[in-house]
């Protein structure tokens, strides 16, 4: 039972990566109205840095996709993970109301990695 929840959770998470990530090239989903001016500031300086977003939405896209796949699911959590930080520090400091969003995201992806933890090891030993 724990391992089709935690399917069916990497799988929500993964179409949530690929989507945000398939956006940064395709602006299919409209910007919200009510964007803090700070929130349109940083946005506006991400987008000076020409190759910013599109490396942001190709990590999301490879790490949404291998999150799916539970052989890989290992390196597409190392590989959202500095994504997710940088998601939840942007909440923290310019919108706060996506904190509760942002911080469910990076509860799941720290618990993909704990379940993963063997995989990791031999990195650090």
């Amino acid at each position: 039972m724990k391992r089709k929840i935690l399917f069916v959770i990497c799988l929500l998470f993964g179409l949530l990566f690929i989507n945000a990530g398939l956006d940064k090239f395709l602006h299919y989903m409209p910007m919200p109205k009510d964007m803090p001016p700070g929130m349109l500031k940083v946005m506006s300086a991400f987008m000076e840095i020409k190759w910013l977003m599109p490396l942001v939405g190709i990590a999301e896209i490879i790490g949404g996709l291998l999150i799916i796949f539970p052989k890989y699911r290992a390196l597409g959590a190392v590989i959202i993970l500095p994504v997710m930080l940088g998601i939840l520090c942007t909440n923290i400091v310019s919108v706060p109301s996506g904190l509760p969003l942002a911080v469910v995201l990076t509860i799941i992806n720290i618990w993909i990695i704990i379940e993963n933890r063997l995989k990791y090891l031999p990195m650090i030993s």
